[in-house]
């Protein structure tokens, strides 16, 4: 088996680049697998020549000689119904592309939600398919990427995993810090009783955020859980007018969740801000279109998906795994409070 395009015509082969090159047959091979045994001189004068001769390697044989497959996989652990009306996984999805599209590295997008959705995804990644793999939107202790992680595959985790994290790269957001500062606003605004819309309670966003609020919020916490749909927001916005009618603040765990509760304090007849100041998180775009223009909490997921590429690239690399990545968070001042 070679790595060069079958020849046939004035199809350029392996031999036409090295030619060219003025290199052995061996050295362009070398170039084209990222042999490090290569000196820069050497490297850009081959590189050179692929350029000018059109030659294009043959990837089906270069996968047998290198192991590589030049594809990663981005796993979402959410419904596509969820995919397509999250924002912040849309945002996900279109940074993890644009940072791949500066290389030959092609992206597989995988909906994770069923035990046997997972079962199947774990056989196509330990079947060698991708060089590595993204999960995003984790639910549940970190059984999954721990068991990649040990199968010898490169993983990077989009928030932190819940369980053992030793081993296991991911970039996060300051959810604590970020929630921590909302609240904190809602009663330097002058509101006493300052409720929260909580994310789901099996991921590390959900519990961070709520913990977030629980360090700021003073005196008695009002609580209620969704999983940072509107639907959810809608029916957590709901129960709390029920639990604690007098409440004059919310902040709720993700924007969606956020625009949802306005709807409803405005259904029963209460005015933003003026008698409840509510807050989001995430600084989508649905933040400034909603009526009024939500407060937020700003947290930059286009770096987040671009770093978690980056990491991943670099791990395919043998060396010493990347450090975990906390990226800051901000809040985002606008009429709804």
């Amino acid at each position: 088996m070679t790595d060069e395009t079958p020849p046939g015509g004035d199809v350029p082969t392996l031999e036409t680049v090295a030619a060219v090159a003025g290199v052995s047959r061996a050295t362009v091979s070398r170039v084209i697998n990222n042999s490090p045994k290569v000196s820069p001189q050497v490297r850009e004068a081959v590189e050179a020549a692929i350029a000018s001769t059109g030659y294009v390697p043959n990837r089906a044989a270069r996968t047998l000689v290198t192991r590589r497959t030049d594809s990663v996989a981005l796993v979402i652990q959410e419904p596509e119904s969820h995919l397509f009306g999250d924002p912040y996984l849309t945002g996900i999805v279109r940074s993890v592309s644009e940072e791949l599209s500066g290389t030959d590295v092609q992206l597989v997008l995988m909906m994770v939600r069923t035990g046997a959705d997972q079962q199947r995804l774990e056989r196509y990644l330990r079947g060698g398919h991708v060089d590595g793999a993204l999960l995003v939107s984790l639910h549940g202790d970190a059984g999954l990427p721990n068991r990649l992680v040990q199968a010898g595959i490169p993983v990077v985790v989009g928030g932190r995993p819940l369980g053992s994290e030793t081993g296991i790269t991911y970039v996060d957001a300051d959810n604590i810090g970020g929630a921590r500062l909302a609240t904190a606003y809602l009663h330097d605004l002058g509101r006493r009783r300052v409720a929260t819309i909580a994310g789901p309670s099996d991921m590390c966003a959900g519990i961070d955020r709520l913990a977030g609020y629980l360090d700021a919020v003073e005196g008695e916490p009002i609580v209620a859980h969704g999983d940072f749909t509107r639907g959810s927001g809608a029916a957590a916005m709901r129960e709390l007018l029920d639990s604690a009618p007098d409440l004059d603040a919310v902040f709720a765990a993700s924007d969606l969740m956020a625009a949802a509760a306005v709807t409803v304090l405005r259904e029963s007849g209460r005015r933003i801000p003026d008698d409840v100041a509510v807050i989001g998180f995430d600084d989508v775009e649905a933040a400034r279109w909603s009526d009024p223009p939500l407060t937020t909490v700003h947290q930059p997921v286009h770096e987040q998906g671009r770093r978690m590429t980056r990491l991943l690239l670099d791990q395919a690399i043998p060396g010493v795994p990347a450090e975990p990545v906390i990226l800051p968070t901000n809040l985002v001042i606008r009429a709804s409070t």
